[in-house]
């Protein structure tokens, strides 16, 4: 059996993500692992710092990770999830680069819902 994929290494790491047991995450993440974070304007540098921003990060309990959606080729995958921590509920939009079967970057967005425009109420249906 060959190497894991990029998809499975991805898969692995909201896996992972699901145990909130984040120093076991950081198996699946490369030495020069990079997080960023594009509307904050935030980086993480290290597993290290990654893990020590999931178990530092306030929550109400533990985190729960609901995958509903993953794409990916060779290097690439992006994953579509929603985080809940019982009270608090959120969706990421996940950009993963993975090479030498080990996450190198995440770029991660985190979009927030809001109201539909009025004016274009008449070609659209709520979902």
């Amino acid at each position: 059996m060959g190497s894991p994929t990029a998809i499975e290494i991805v898969q692995e790491f909201w896996r992972l993500m699901s145990t909130n047991d984040f120093k076991r995450v950081a198996r699946v993440l490369s030495p020069g692992f990079v997080l960023e974070w594009p509307q904050s304007k935030e980086r993480i540098r290290g597993s290290d710092r990654f893990v020590k921003m999931n178990e530092e990060y306030p929550a109400n309990g533990p985190w729960e990770f609901t995958l509903d959606r993953l794409v990916g080729n060779d290097s690439e995958v992006v994953t579509d999830v929603m985080v809940t921590d019982g009270t608090i509920s959120a969706r990421a939009i996940t950009f993963f680069t993975v090479s030498a079967g080990k996450i190198d970057r995440i770029v991660e967005f985190w979009p927030y819902p809001y109201e539909p425009h009025e004016n274009r109420a008449h070609l659209v249906e709520p979902m």
